[in-house]
């Protein structure tokens, strides 16, 4: 049934419109509509960039942290038909022991990271995050550099909980990576 969605998906003019988006541009299709915004700005780059250099030595490396993890950024993923470009997203390598010989990803990720943005807070608050629930992302975390905040949500019984809240040079200890917590400072510019 999943090949047959995704077969249709690309049969589609939406697909097509999909593959005619500019460069510039990230494209997503999301049940069944095209949503086109413009790449980050500069601040929300910055936060995308040192939350994964963060996590980066820790669980992918394996040094101060357990390893374990596979962390990317704007992987594209197609997921039952859906095209989706978190701007971070993680796999344990037990679920992902080897990257896809694809562009893409048609496994779930573990964990999903957006950084929100006027043209995209409300995407990602809503349908992207029922999207994920609905694929078992069991966590999610939403960054708000214009705030300098961070939501961390984790998957219980098809719903989203609310584990942790943080600001501005806070520690964050938050599942899925409370085994190595660091300060939020980086993420913001002053």
């Amino acid at each position: 049934m999943k090949a047959d969605m995704a077969r249709s998906l690309k049969k589609s003019s939406v697909y097509d419109a999909f593959l005619a988006v500019p460069e510039n541009q990230v494209a997503e299709i999301l049940n069944g509509a095209l949503h086109t915004h413009p790449r980050p700005a500069p601040r929300h780059a910055l936060a995308a960039s040192a939350l994964g250099s963060e996590l980066l030595v820790p669980f992918y490396k394996g040094q101060g942290g357990p390893g374990g993890w596979i962390i990317l950024v704007e992987p594209e993923l197609h997921l039952e038909g859906h095209i989706m470009v978190p701007d971070l997203a993680g796999w344990r390598r037990e679920r992902l022991p080897e990257l896809p010989k694809t562009a893409f990803f048609e496994l779930a990720p573990d964990w999903v990271c957006e950084i929100l943005s006027p043209s995209t807070a409300q995407l990602d608050r809503t349908t992207k995050r029922d999207l994920y629930a609905s694929f078992k992302v069991p966590h999610i975390w939403l960054v708000d550099p214009d705030s300098r905040t961070v939501e961390c949500f984790e998957l219980q019984k098809d719903q989203w909980c609310l584990v942790g809240s943080f600001a501005d040079d806070d520690t964050i200890n938050a599942p899925p990576f409370a085994a190595a917590p660091f300060s939020l400072a980086p993420l913001w510019l002053d």
